[in-house]
């Protein structure tokens, strides 16, 4: 029997319209598929009834796989594809597998010689450093800080050295609630000079990017709020 294909599924950054961010392959390949393994259930169902599944949602099979879900079962997922099924990627928002649990999967597919096929979409990170004008040849991506305050100005000071060092941009989101918190630590611990890019609801029309040195951030009494929020730090 042959093996199924693992079809990594980018979806928007927030509820905006479907086709301003996925190409016309991607709908054509959700159209196709009837397995998919997601991060909330709830979530994916919405979205891919934005890509032209509604009415046909109740016939499709969902899968979970967050950080609740035990490593284990995570890649028994394979077995679907094992049996033949191609099987669909997805995350809440952005890449699949991309500080995303959704790579447990991908790895037990690669052990496994399933086929694995990464499609086109929105990156929240990527398009971050793009629009930050700091060094996109050489950065460093480090997931969530430390929630306790001491342990994460310790982060902020290890990532802004070793910024300098290198001359390599580090890049670090957080849950939106503790975005402002963040804010202040940058603000209190980095040099003035340090160019920190802030960049929330990235595509959705309140898109805010912007960078200046932590000197200048320090005068504007910027709250980020709620947001979806990318941060780049370059020393």
């Amino acid at each position: 029997m042959a093996k199924g294909k693992l079809y990594l599924i980018p979806s928007p950054l927030g509820e905006g319209t479907v086709v301003d961010s996925m190409p016309p392959r991607n709908i054509y390949i959700v159209e196709s598929l009837k397995h998919f393994v997601v991060e909330e259930i709830t979530t994916a169902r919405r979205f891919l009834s934005r890509c032209g599944l509604k009415g046909k949602i109740d016939s499709l099979n969902f899968y979970e796989l967050n950080e609740h879900t035990p490593a284990k079962t995570g890649a028994a997922y394979v077995s679907l594809l094992l049996e033949g099924n191609d099987v669909g990627l997805i995350s809440e928002a952005g890449l699949p597998a991309v500080a995303d649990p959704g790579s447990t999967l991908v790895a037990a597919c690669h052990r496994e010689d399933v086929q694995v096929i990464p499609l086109v979409g929105p990156s929240s990170l990527m398009m971050a450093l793009m629009a930050s004008g700091l060094q996109g040849q050489n950065f460093a991506f480090n997931g969530y800080l430390p929630v306790k305050e001491d342990a994460r100005k310790a982060k902020l000071r290890l990532y802004e050295a070793n910024s300098r060092k290198m001359n390599q941009s580090q890049i670090f989101i957080e849950t939106p609630y503790r975005n402002d918190a963040l804010l202040g630590s940058i603000l209190e611990v980095c040099a003035p000079s340090t160019m920190l890019t802030v960049a929330a609801d990235i595509s959705l029309p309140d898109e805010f990017i912007k960078t200046l040195p932590v000197g200048v951030w320090r005068k504007t009494g910027l709250k980020i709020g709620k947001r979806p929020c990318v941060f780049i730090l370059l020393g």
